[in-house]
């Protein structure tokens, strides 16, 4: 399963989710890190929402966001809901 996770440096919601994605092992996870900061329209569009985190294939689609005191087990169960 690839993510797409727009996140910005200094951003502890980012890192924690992050953090927590890689700890993953139920789901097969390709995360890919987008820097809102990078770009313009990036950053207009996910300037207060971030962290943002989509699965990217084959459409892209917008995952609810988890809560920061989701736990690794919460984040898996999650994920594969969304598994395609």
């Amino acid at each position: 399963m690839k993510l797409i996770l727009y996140s910005k440096p200094g951003c502890h919601l980012c890192e924690g989710l992050q953090e927590k994605l890689e700890q993953i092992r139920a789901v097969a996870i390709e995360l890919e890190i987008r820097d809102i900061t990078t770009r313009g329209d990036w950053f207009q569009t996910y300037q207060y929402e971030i962290p943002v985190l989509y699965v990217a294939s084959p459409t892209p689609r917008l995952l609810p966001r988890p809560s920061p005191r989701a736990t690794v087990q919460q984040l898996e169960s999650l994920l594969q809901k969304f598994e395609s």
